[in-house]
């Protein structure tokens, strides 16, 4: 199963186990960002990725510069180590990490969660690349990926005890849309996924098709 089916039969239990309120809520949000066609306005296809320098788990500062001056580089914005569907990304990610290499690229994944935070994802999944903390999500901001959730929709997290607050270590409640970029190494997006929507993710298998172009 691919992992666009994997997530589909996520959203499919989750929206019968949630049925009612609270998935209209999760709905509602899903569809205002949709409404307001925020990735219109984002970092797409053809412009030149802005440089970043952001602490890894353990605190070392790393910079896109650096990792383009080694090859090309996915970078995969995802929301956090409590959101199912990134945690379901990242390990289907880490099982193509040999092929990603292979092609010449690195991978990144960032989240607005603290270092401490980031360091319990890239644990609990296991995984072997560089895991960034973009701390008020600032670089996810200057490409245009942010929104601030909902007030119901804070609530409705609260009620699930997701302290989102905790997680990236202020009381914003912004997060980034869960956009993936292939960037070849002289800078350029050549493949952008930037949905609306949290439960949808570039499929491995599109990363990798992306790859074969350079």
């Amino acid at each position: 199963m691919s992992l666009t089916e994997e997530l589909a039969n996520k959203k499919k239990i989750s929206s019968e186990k949630l049925a009612g309120e609270k998935w209209d809520i999760i709905s509602r949000s899903t569809q205002l960002l949709k409404d307001q066609k925020l990735s219109d306005g984002a970092l797409g296809e053809g412009d030149s990725m802005p440089n970043f320098s952001l602490p890894d788990v353990n605190g070392n500062m790393v910079s896109l510069d650096n990792i383009l001056s080694k090859g090309h580089a996915i970078i995969s914005f995802y929301r956090g180590g409590w959101c199912p569907y990134c945690n379901m990304e990242l390990g289907a990610l880490q099982q193509i990490l040999p092929q990603i290499k292979d092609a010449g690229a690195n991978l990144i994944a960032i989240s607005p969660q603290t270092p401490d935070n980031s360091l319990t994802t890239q644990e609990k999944n296991k995984l072997s690349f560089s895991v960034l903390s973009d701390i008020d999500n600032q670089y996810a901001k200057s490409l245009g990926l942010v929104f601030q959730m909902p007030a119901e929709l804070q609530n409705l997290y609260d009620s699930f005890n997701l302290d989102i607050k905790q997680y990236n270590g202020n009381d914003d409640y912004e997060l980034p849309m869960p956009a993936t970029y292939v960037v070849d190494k002289s800078g350029k997006v050549i493949k952008a996924f930037i949905p609306e929507d949290y439960t949808e993710r570039l499929d491995p298998e599109d990363i990798l098709k992306a790859l074969k172009t350079l």
